[in-house]
């Protein structure tokens, strides 16, 4: 498996773009940078996307709503199964709710 890389800055990402344009390759550009072609031309194609070029896939503003959303609903979750524990406690605590018995 690959080690992770930190993200690279947002500068350098679009200077990549704006010299695979200029009519660089990515795997030369990847050679002189010490960084991947194929992340080259990811960058590419996000960049893309968001100017409107190709409307295959997620703008980056739409992926950063995606993020936030599903953080949001993971969040909900959570709070939504804490509200449940909780009124079915404290509906046995005002015992609207009989305890269970071993009984049965």
């Amino acid at each position: 498996m690959p080690k992770s890389h930190p993200p690279y800055p947002d500068e350098f990402r679009q200077q990549m773009v704006e010299l695979v344009r200029a009519g660089r390759t990515a795997g030369e550009l990847g050679r002189e940078f010490a960084c991947s072609a194929q992340a080259i031309r990811n960058w590419v194609r996000q960049a893309d996307r968001d100017a409107g070029v190709c409307s295959e896939g997620l703008t980056t503003d739409e992926r950063d709503e995606l993020r936030r959303l599903r953080r949001e609903v993971k969040q909900l979750r959570v709070e939504r199964e804490i509200l449940k524990r909780a009124a079915v406690w404290f509906a046995r605590e005002t015992n609207a709710i009989p305890e269970k018995s071993s009984n049965s």
